[in-house]
């Protein structure tokens, strides 16, 4: 849980410099872009856990 907190909180300062410095962010600008990356970790998690496709 720490290492999930500690991605959060890196995460969210990393998206603070970019919106700082007027950068595009390295993420899709929206919830389907950002749900479609969250579908392919879930996948693969999937993949190699049920499976256990390596």
């Amino acid at each position: 849980m720490r290492e999930v907190l500690l991605a959060t909180l890196a995460g969210l300062v990393v998206g603070l410099l970019f919106a700082r410095l007027k950068l595009p962010i390295p993420a899709p600008p929206t919830v389907a872009g950002l749900m479609g990356i969250v579908g392919l970790f879930l996948g693969y998690v999937i993949a190699t856990r049920w499976f256990g496709w390596d």
